[in-house]
């Protein structure tokens, strides 16, 4: 359909794709110390506890990201990044609306992510408390960062 959003499980191995992390990395160490970034590497999103999706529009890439499984019943949200020429599309809700579907699909009743604390990443904060994400402790392997904001959520 002419138009229409598609979002599909991906591999990271296409060029658009990778070059959209690439971004995404640059990014993330722009904003915040190296050590206080905790994104996924290439093989971090091929790891058999995540899943990895991209979004398009009329088969070019707006978006992708990530669910993590922390256990049987917790995800982590990672690598939400949406392209540059599709900023204030809806493209990050869109994905965000099928993570929390796919999430409960499996049968998860929590999801949390780990985000940037500096003024970049104001627009993903404002968008995951809409969502009805909460401030919260570092989960998982994380430890406290002045770098790092901690949000999660029931399902």
């Amino acid at each position: 359909m002419t138009g229409s959003w598609q979002i599909v499980e991906d591999d990271v191995s296409g060029a658009a794709i990778r070059a959209l992390l690439e971004q995404h990395f640059a990014g993330m160490l722009a904003n915040s110390p190296a050590g206080s970034c905790h994104f996924l590497d290439f093989d971090g999103l091929n790891a058999p506890d995540v899943t990895f999706w991209s979004i398009h529009r009329e088969g070019e890439l707006a978006g992708c990201a990530a669910l993590k499984l922390l256990d049987a019943e917790h995800g982590e949200i990672k690598s939400m990044r949406t392209s540059d020429a599709f900023l204030r599309r809806g493209v990050a809700a869109r994905m965000l609306d099928h993570i929390m579907g796919e999430a409960r699909t499996c049968g998860l009743n929590r999801l949390s992510l780990e985000t940037g604390s500096g003024a970049a990443f104001e627009p993903a904060i404002a968008l995951y408390r809409r969502y009805g994400f909460d401030d919260c402790a570092p989960f998982a392997d994380y430890q406290p960062d002045p770098f790092s904001r901690f949000m999660t959520r029931a399902l």
